[in-house]
């Protein structure tokens, strides 16, 4: 530990070589100036059961890949700071999900990417000295019920990486500001029980109240599911995906159908993140919502996974007509031939293409690495201002006419 004399110690960086992190040395000296120090992840155990620990009011635990074999070493690190009341911040680098699942789910209250972004370290800390709020602000009343029920929009990809969670989330988000003067209420719904990133996306815990919803849906009432969802900055609802992997068969067409309902009763719009996989529970949300949208992109895996599911959907005589084809990554209106390619995808596929996507390039997974919809991180970006323009519209268009449509 290198501190000065008369300068006390408020954190530490704990790493295998922190030279490997050299921005995280120059972000620790612009926040606390010399009133931090560096330890091994060995020497980090030794030093945080003395009483100089006790000073310390954040430690930052940097790892890349080649630590992960120390994950049992890292877990008891964060444990031990969490006994001494000492908060921990996460700098990660190439490391796995299932490892920076483990590390959050042991106690580390913060998560930062590396390379660090702009300013994210000084804001992880302001989080960390951020006074909680009370218990009965987390747990909001749901809104009113609504006899009329509000209007479910599912969202599906047809192939991995084609922007369905960034059009639902962002989609929510929109339509949760379409309306200054009267702001809708909106639910976002992740039900993707095995890779949901709907939290990720949003920066928001993963809590084990949700797999108990999903457990005993039968006594499923507007108390249990009030605890299950999360608020988003006081104007989104979220029903995050469960905190372990689960098989997508634990949960049936009833329980599904109880948990949309009970939602189309208090919220104006349910936008659904749904997997990639068809399941039995599919018909169900395809019967329950208004418009089904699916997400696709310019190349043959999509071209080939459309015609499957129309194949699929006819045969079980489904409302095909519900599906609205998004295009993903769309080309520019100025590239001639990839407008060209567009239309040929259509006219072979026999669909609809009216919602064509811009690439909003890499503020949108930088804006997901963030914890933060594209209207906070790249207000002007192309794709942002799509999907603000598909909420508006569906907004101005109203229950009745979305129906029809």
């Amino acid at each position: 530990m290198t501190q000065s004399d008369t300068t006390p110690i408020r954190a530490c960086t704990i790493s295998r070589d922190v030279q490997n992190f050299d921005l995280l040395i120059e972000d620790m000296e612009a926040a606390l100036g010399e009133a931090w120090g560096d330890l091994g992840f060995s020497e980090a155990l030794a030093f945080l059961g003395q009483d100089e620990a006790e000073s310390l009011d954040f430690i930052a635990l940097a790892m890349d890949e080649h630590d992960e074999q120390d994950l049992p070493l890292m877990n008891e690190i964060i444990r031990i700071a969490a006994a001494r009341g000492i908060k921990s911040i996460l700098i990660a680098e190439d490391v796995s999900p299932a490892a920076l699942h483990q590390l959050l789910r042991t106690g580390a209250d913060e998560f930062v990417p590396y390379p660090l972004p702009e300013g994210e370290l000084q804001a992880a800390i302001e989080r960390l000295h951020e006074t909680p709020p009370p218990a009965a602000a987390k747990v909001p009343r749901l809104p009113e019920a609504n006899a009329d029920g509000g209007v479910i929009l599912a969202v599906q990809g047809l192939a991995g990486g084609t922007g369905a969670t960034t059009l639902a989330v962002n989609l929510a988000w929109e339509l949760a500001n379409v309306d200054k003067a009267r702001p809708p209420q909106v639910c976002l719904l992740d039900l993707s029980l095995q890779f949901g990133s709907t939290a990720t996306f949003l920066d928001l815990p993963r809590r084990d109240v949700v797999f108990e919803m999903w457990s005993d849906t039968e006594r499923l009432d507007e108390d249990v599911f009030r605890q299950a969802l999360m608020t988003f900055e006081d104007k989104l609802r979220v029903l995050t995906a469960p905190t372990d992997i689960l098989p997508l068969d634990m949960i049936g067409p009833e329980d599904v159908s109880r948990v949309l309902e009970l939602a189309r009763r208090h919220f104006d719009y349910v936008i659904v993140d749904m997997p990639t996989t068809l399941v039995q529970w599919t018909e169900t949300v395809l019967n329950l919502c208004q418009i089904y949208f699916a997400t696709l992109e310019l190349d043959m895996r999509s071209a080939q996974n459309c015609l499957r599911i129309k194949r699929a959907l006819q045969a079980e005589d489904l409302p095909l007509e519900k599906l609205r084809y998004c295009l993903n990554r769309a080309p520019k209106f100025t590239d001639i031939g990839g407008r060209s390619r567009v239309k040929r995808l259509a006219d072979s596929l026999e669909i609809g293409l009216e919602l064509q996507l811009p690439d909003g390039g890499r503020a949108v997974s930088q804006s997901a690495d963030h914890g933060l919809p594209l209207a906070s991180t790249a207000a002007k970006n192309p794709l942002r201002r799509e999907i603000a323009k598909l909420a508006r519209s569906l907004h101005d268009l109203g229950r009745d006419e979305l129906e029809a449509a």
